[in-house]
């Protein structure tokens, strides 16, 4: 898909008018139909608009997931502490955030069957090149005032991976385990404190599991690698909350260009993250001024544990 046409894909939807958003709640209702069947629901402004669950897998899927993963249970992990809906169906999450171009194509699968999710709902977020989380901007600068700030100096509020990890990764899963729709950790939404909603979006998977947005390659903050939060609903469930992660290689080489290279003194890699686990890591590819990654997760779909 050409650059330009990104910012016109807005998950698997057809709008009478195009006008207003639909928010989560709808496109879950009407993604728990059978694919090819019009749901009819009122957008943010009032007006109506059709959600028709369904779309072509696209040439060359097959290339781009080759080698990104099998088929074992996804391990789940915390949501962290910037979760919310944000009320975004759409592919292009940067709105105004500067930063090095990446497109992020995720395939989900059924843990059980191996076989692809059609119209399950994939929700991504994640901080911008200064370690800001939109609608947390506050709380995400550790200044706990409104809006902006400075970059965070400390691990997010509520301790998404704790004090700042001092060795490797732990052995075993982390805290929540498998499947199951994310850690068991207490932690619930968020309620935002600003009307930012910046790199944070939804998209309904095709009939081959896939879904695809445009962003930014992430920031970092004290006390977490560099990461993005995904989550999975199937129906009105959510079936699994993980994170993707990047090769350290290559967060090296991106963050040494702006907007990234005025953040300094991150503390925290992939060897000394809490959460990191070698599954999580994304398959990069250069895409022209970009970079495409890739990365299939296998969902438990009933939420029997296996």
């Amino acid at each position: 898909m050409e650059e330009h046409d990104e910012g016109r894909r807005v998950s698997r939807r057809t709008a009478l008018a195009g006008i207003g958003t639909i928010g989560l709640g709808a496109i879950l209702a009407a993604c728990g139909k059978a694919a090819g069947t019009s749901s009819t629901v009122t957008t943010s402004t009032g007006a109506t608009a059709s959600i028709t669950p369904q779309a072509e897998t696209g040439a060359g899927r097959t290339d781009l997931f080759s080698g990104s993963n099998t088929c074992v249970l996804t391990e789940s992990t915390t949501q962290g502490p910037y979760y919310f809906d944000a009320d975004k169906i759409r592919s292009d999450i940067r709105e105004d955030r500067q930063g090095t171009r990446l497109k992020v194509a995720v395939k989900v699968q059924d843990s059980e069957t191996c076989e692809p999710l059609p119209d399950a709902v994939v929700e991504i977020w994640h901080c911008d090149a200064g370690g800001l989380y939109s609608g947390a901007e506050s709380l995400s600068s550790g200044q706990g005032g409104p809006g902006g700030g400075t970059p965070p100096t400390g691990p997010p509020p509520g301790g998404e991976g704790g004090a700042p990890p001092t060795g490797a990764p732990p052995t075993g899963r982390p805290s929540g385990g498998p499947g199951g729709g994310g850690a068991d950790d207490g932690m619930g939404d968020l309620t935002p404190t600003d009307d930012e909603r910046y790199l944070r979006g939804a998209q309904v998977t095709d009939s081959g599991g896939v879904v695809e947005f445009t962003t930014v390659w992430p920031g970092w903050y004290r006390g977490r690698t560099v990461h993005i939060h995904v989550m999975v609903h199937v129906g009105k469930a959510r079936v699994l909350t993980t994170q993707l992660m990047f090769d350290e290689d290559l967060n090296t080489k991106v963050f040494a260009a702006e907007p990234y290279a005025r953040h300094t003194g991150r503390d925290t890699f992939n060897d000394g993250d809490g959460i990191y686990r070698p599954a999580m890591l994304l398959k990069i590819t250069e895409d022209g001024d970009g970079y495409r990654g890739a990365i299939v997760l296998s969902a438990d779909s009933d939420r029997d544990g296996t």
